[in-house]
């Protein structure tokens, strides 16, 4: 990712409730080259703390996390956020110099046309179960969950695609909080803890 050169987006601030809504909110207008974090920020609203790591976490499940820099960038948001959530802020806040940083509108567009039919598929399969998981009591333990596992992603960077891997967990996580469908909560858990026990298998020796 780069510092943003773009004008602040003006966009009416939206409060996306599906993966549909958050791909358009994360779309770059016709004609820019590049889209800021700012921007994103300020078409989801500084409220929606599980919209904006689920926006991490989409753009890190998709190839744009193969430019350098990215996973680190998007595990330093995430912490931000996550921890934030955790103190229970109302407000969301980041400091200016992530606020700037922006990737090429370009390598946005096509992330979104890459992500759209497996987010598509999963707005249509989501109906509230398990709302237990997903309820006030239980989401800091979700939160507390995304802020461990994006802690290792600024090292695990050295690794291809393993990143993606647990991105693809905390996408899992936060879709289940945002639509109140433990299923995708208890899913998101159930890959992030293979993913450990796999690469704690390789740490030890073992495979």
């Amino acid at each position: 990712m780069k510092d943003a050169q773009e004008a602040p987006d003006t966009e009416t601030v939206r409060n996306p409730q599906s993966l549909g809504d958050l791909l358009e909110a994360m779309r770059p207008e016709d004609g820019a080259e590049r889209i800021s974090v700012e921007t994103v920020l300020s078409r989801v609203g500084d409220q929606s703390f599980v919209a904006v790591i689920l926006v991490v976490a989409i753009v890190l499940v998709s190839p744009v996390s193969g430019i350098p820099g990215t996973p680190t960038i998007g595990a330093l948001i995430t912490i931000l956020v996550s921890t934030q959530a955790l103190l229970g802020r109302r407000h969301l806040w980041l400091p200016k110099f992530l606020c700037r940083r922006s990737i090429s509108a370009r390598k946005m567009n096509r992330a979104i046309n890459w992500l759209s039919k497996p987010a598509g598929w999963m707005d249509r399969h989501s109906s509230g179960r398990l709302r237990l998981l997903s309820s006030r009591a239980l989401r800091p333990f979700a939160f507390a969950s995304v802020t461990l596992i994006a802690i290792s992603w600024p090292i695990l960077e050295l690794l291809p695609f393993v990143t993606s891997f647990f991105a693809g967990a905390v996408s899992m996580m936060m879709f289940g909080v945002m639509t109140r469908d433990g299923i995708y909560l208890l899913a998101g858990y159930v890959q992030a803890g293979v993913l450990v026990l796999i690469l704690g298998s390789i740490w030890s020796g073992l495979i």
